[in-house]
């Protein structure tokens, strides 16, 4: 394995692992569809063995023998990374920098010989490609053993690039478009559904909005979506896996781009009603779920802004229409950072949205 170390450590002790070129015996190669397995996330497993993963924060659980372990990835582009924590060391990630097609990636070696856990986390967004997934490698004579426990609570989050954690762990002086700086797991909602002892899954894209996006389709046209990738054909079925909370952090591209990109520019009551026909959406797939509409921290919360207003007003009247009471807003400041927040910034929302959450679901 050749491992690099970067320019700069912000935020964990990196290590960057190159692909390994060496054969794999196939006797030690365990294939992705092993019982032992554990996904989660909007998975496509379309071909069980193969299972597809491109939304950002899917991630893989598994607990092996042996004293060392490699990956084999498929991945469409070469663009997405992945963080690899072995026994929950998660100060210390291994980062994959995928390249294109199908690798083996030599993630750790020399362990104790016993008893390990793993967790594979997709840093990277729908914008970078799938990544297929195609088993591990262990050891001669190793095994998978029996799964971890999963948390019996969820989380799930439909926001854009603050949800994605675009640009994250760029230096503040920095801009925000390097992929290798964009970690979904030190996004606030990862953080919020660790502290909350959650299952976590995050339906994101940077560049979205409920009206207008930075592309030719909105959250209302991708939500439902099994694939990150663009739109495309297949859907989620929402009966695989039911939240118990779900966060929504949009309208910040929609203050950017409705003057620029829609004729006629929506009044306050189209925005309003924008807003309030997705929470008729996503209530109607989540029926029994607590929803917290938060927006921010960028600019679309600054002093002055009309968005948490609209926001707050299309709360109030679902709350008032559909006699819902399981519904809410949390709006998190702005702090005058102009760019994508950074991991210090994630924190504190985290702990502001996880105070919210205990306190409203009795956590």
């Amino acid at each position: 394995m050749r491992v690099r170390f970067p320019k700069h450590c912000l935020y964990f002790s990196l290590f960057f692992v190159c692909f390994s070129c060496l054969g794999t015996s196939q006797d030690n190669i365990v294939p992705a569809d092993h019982k032992n397995i554990q996904y989660t996330g909007r998975i496509n497993f379309s071909d069980p063995r193969s299972p597809s993963l491109s939304w950002p924060g899917t991630y893989i659980k598994a607990n092996f023998s042996g004293s060392s372990l490699s990956l084999i990835l498929d991945d469409q582009h070469g663009k997405n990374f992945f963080n690899v924590f072995i026994d929950n060391d998660w100060q210390n990630p291994i980062i994959i920098d995928c390249k294109k097609g199908e690798k083996t990636y030599a993630v750790a070696s020399h362990l104790k010989d016993n008893e390990h856990s793993l967790t594979i986390f997709k840093r990277t967004e729908g914008h970078d490609g799938s990544t297929v997934f195609k088993g591990l490698v262990l050891d001669e004579g190793a095994t998978l053993l029996s799964p971890p426990r999963r948390p019996k609570r969820r989380i799930e989050f439909f926001g854009d690039s603050i949800t994605s954690g675009m640009g994250n762990e760029a230096p503040e002086i920095d801009a925000d478009q390097d992929p290798s700086q964009k970690n979904n797991f030190l996004a606030y909602g990862a953080i919020t559904a660790r502290n909350l002892d959650s299952e976590y899954v995050c339906t994101s894209l940077s560049g979205i909005g409920i009206m207008a996006s930075s592309f030719d389709f909105t959250m209302p046209d991708y939500y439902d979506q099994l694939d990150a990738t663009g739109i495309n054909g297949p859907k989620w079925d929402f009966n695989q896996w039911t939240p118990d909370v779900v966060v929504i952090n949009l309208f910040q591209n929609d203050s950017r781009l409705v003057h620029k990109k829609l004729n006629p520019v929506p009044n306050d009551a189209d925005r309003i009603q924008a807003y309030y026909d997705f929470l008729e959406v996503l209530r109607n797939k989540h029926p029994d779920a607590y929803i917290v509409c938060t927006l921010g921290s960028m600019d679309a919360t600054k002093e002055g802004s009309e968005w948490p207003g609209h926001i707050s007003k299309a709360v109030l009247k679902f709350r008032k229409d559909h006699k819902d009471n399981r519904i809410d807003t949390l709006f998190f400041e702005f702090t005058g950072f102009t760019k994508h927040p950074r991991v210090k910034h994630h924190k504190a929302n985290a702990e502001k949205l996880t105070a919210f959450i205990k306190a409203k679901m009795g956590w």
